[in-house]
This record gives structure tokens, sequence and C-alpha cells, in this order.
């Protein structure tokens, strides 16, 4: 039987090999052109998952019992570390610490994968293995977007991983909302119903993204994708499919003030 967290680790390893086979082809100049992340290059970005695919693996090793927990001052010397690097150092080394990282998840048995808990150090309590694989998800999936929006204006989320990530924005990584979202940015409550889905955006006293929601005050009617990238921050103008629309007592760039991404 496969679990939650093999599903996120299959996952997990698909968006691996797809950036691999993007970033393989890269030239100088396409890792300094500007990625989907208004502030970073593609480079910064395959840095940034990079180091986090470090520090991530740390803490997994940790939690596996094969190691001591990261010190106070890991992550910095890792951010540190990666910031240092050039372009195509960091584009290198970003193959081979997510690599890493995605092979170790792959190595846990999956008769494990219950009883294991992750401390990521900054949560009030150590994570079940499928949350803390799904948190390593919510990290990659729109950074690698990042990537390929820099290169593609129409880049989309890969629908199983955007499926994938809905079911647990709506369960156990429903927190996450809370430090992404900004619901104070809007006029009034609102619950958006995200056409030809079960999901809906509930904006009150904190943003939530639920299948339990009261009568819905607006529709975003689009892809689930696209409602994914809404929430992450990357559904910007350049960056909306034709067909994408907000009806009802909240607009579309109201939502994008809501949620302006990391």
């Amino acid at each position: 039987m496969t679990t939650s967290a093999a599903e996120i680790i299959t996952a997990l390893r698909s968006e691996h090999d797809a950036l691999a086979s993007v970033v393989a082809t890269l030239s100088p100049e396409q890792l300094t052109t500007p990625s989907g992340a208004s502030e970073w290059t593609v480079a910064d970005v395959l840095s940034h998952l990079g180091s986090g695919a470090e520090i991530t693996l740390a803490s997994l090793r940790a939690g596996l019992g094969e190691a001591e927990a990261p010190g106070a001052d890991f992550n910095q010397g890792v951010w540190d570390r990666w910031n240092a690097l050039s372009p195509q150092d960091q584009a290198a080394g970003w193959a081979q610490s997510d690599e890493a990282l995605v092979a170790a998840l792959e190595a846990v048995p999956q008769e494990r994968h219950e009883e294991i808990k992750v401390d990521m150090g900054f949560l009030p309590e150590p994570l079940p293995l499928a949350t803390f694989a799904a948190m390593r998800l919510s990290e990659v999936v729109p950074h690698t977007w990042d990537v390929r929006a820099g290169l593609d204006a129409g880049a989309t989320l890969p629908d199983g991983s955007a499926e994938l990530l809905a079911q647990h924005l709506s369960t156990d990584l429903a927190f996450l909302l809370g430090f992404i979202g900004k619901p104070t940015a809007t006029a009034e409550p609102a619950v958006i119903e995200v056409a030809k889905t079960s999901y809906h955006i509930v904006l009150d006293e904190k943003a939530q993204f639920t299948t339990e929601a009261p009568a819905a005050t607006a529709k975003f009617t689009g892809s689930l994708e696209a409602a994914l990238r809404l929430l992450y921050g990357r559904l910007t103008p350049a960056h909306t499919p034709n067909g994408t629309s907000v009806d009802g007592n909240i607009t579309l760039n109201e939502l994008r003030a809501v949620f302006p991404g990391f």
C-alpha cells in the first residue's frame, strides 16, 4: 500500500528530474536572466532550492536518528556558502543537493513512514514524514515554476503536483496560509469558490484553502494550478492564463494583494 509520504516523495522525484532536464540545457546567460520570482535570477532560485535541500536533508537525517539536529547557526552558514557561489556553481550544486535529499527520502522504508517525525526547528512540534515532505514540495513546486517562468511566460504547475499541494494545503499544511496570506488586504470577508473543484479560498480573520466552507460570495474561474499559483503569489498579470477571472465581492487584483508571494 502506498503511503501519503510515498506519494509526495514520488512527486518530489518527478519535480527534480523535470527541473534537472531544464537546468542541464541552460547557458550562463540564461542562468542570470530574471526568473518568475520578481527579485531573483534563475541562478538565485536554484541556489535557494539547493541550500533548502541541504538544510532539509540535515533535518531529515536527525529525524531518522542518523545525525545530531542542526545547530542554531547551521542555516545561516549554508545560505552564506551558497550565496557566495557563481551562477554556474549554484546550478550544479542544486542538482547534487536536491538529488541527495530526494534519494534519502526514497531510501526510507515505507513501513517506517508513519512512525518518523522530523523537527524543522521553527515549528511548535516535529512533523510526520508526510507533512515534512509536503513542506518541501510546497517550496519546490512554486520555485521550480519560477525557473521555468523565467524561460517561458506561459509556464504552469504540473497537474499532479498542483493536486497534491491542494490536498495538503487544505489539511496538514493549512497553517502555511497563515504565513503567506494577508486577509487584511481585503475590504470584507470573502469565500471564493474555485470553479470545477471542491476547494474554496476563505478570507476572514485568516486565510484558508478548504473543502469545508460556508456559501460562496465569489467565484474563481480558471484551472486548479492557476488557483494554486494565486496562493503562492505567482498569478501576476503577465502569468495569468486567458479566461482566468474572479466574480463576486472580491477582485482578482485584491486576491493578488492577499497573496503577495515569497
